[in-house]
């Protein structure tokens, strides 16, 4: 399959991260000896992408002198600029030359995810929209307490643990889906997942049982930087 392509949302704000975005835009943040946005370039190339549209709106300026054209990385990058917040969804409604089938993502992951793999899998399923999702537990802090309706305990449980399935913020999307996303409107991930609730049309959860972390807050930001260290050869493979 030739000609990959990856737009990577890159025009946050960065708020969750503060006091560390208040002079770097959050994909421009180091871990290890890169920033984070590096770190996901270089595993695109790896993986076979050619092309990359960053969609910038924050401190673009700094993105786009950090990367450029992308010639460093030898794959191609050019840059979609936001004149006002669009969220997570909104921004795809301005790029005119996407292909059929193309890679969007958050520009502040971590992860060891096979990019290739997760971009053939919804190319063979000629997919509309598929999800990257990974499992998280968490764990209620208090004692739970069930009773009937005499008011009688029924059922007590000491701090329950909950599993469920989150996004990891890397998406296929099939060029179809774009009718949905209204033109340079702010419109986020959660919107176009209700919209397609509510017109029947199918999307794909593809479960990841690897390495991943949304560096979107401090605590998993310093996560972030001491465990890559120990894991660099599986995120850049070197």
């Amino acid at each position: 399959m030739s000609n990959k392509r990856a737009v990577i949302l890159a025009g946050g704000k960065g708020t969750r991260l503060r006091p560390y975005t208040v002079v770097l835009p959050k994909p421009l943040m180091p871990v290890g000896d890169y920033p984070i946005l590096e770190v996901i370039i270089k595993q695109l190339a790896f993986f076979g992408f050619e092309h990359i549209t960053i969609t910038v709106n924050h401190q673009a300026d700094l993105i786009q002198s950090f990367f450029g054209n992308g010639s460093k990385w030898k794959i191609k990058i050019d840059y979609s600029l936001e004149e006002k917040p669009l969220n997570t969804m909104g921004p795809l409604s301005l790029i005119n030359d996407l292909p059929e089938h193309f890679l969007v993502m958050n520009g502040d992951i971590l992860t060891d995810l096979d990019y290739g793999n997760f971009y053939s899998n919804h190319v063979q399923k000629n997919g509309l929209f598929s999800i990257s999702s990974a499992r998280r537990e968490q764990i209620n802090l208090y004692g739970v307490l069930e009773k009937n309706e005499s008011n009688k305990l029924t059922k007590f449980l000491e701090k329950p643990k909950h599993s469920f399935l989150v996004s990891m913020g890397i998406y296929m999307v099939n060029k179809k889906a774009l009718v949905d996303i209204p033109k340079n409107e702010s419109f986020g991930f959660d919107q176009l997942m209700l919209k397609f609730l509510e017109l029947k049309k199918d999307v794909l959860v593809e479960e990841f049982n690897g390495y991943w972390l949304d560096i979107g807050r401090p605590d998993d930001y310093m996560q972030a930087i001491e465990e890559f260290e120990q894991l660099k050869s599986k995120f850049l493979h070197e």
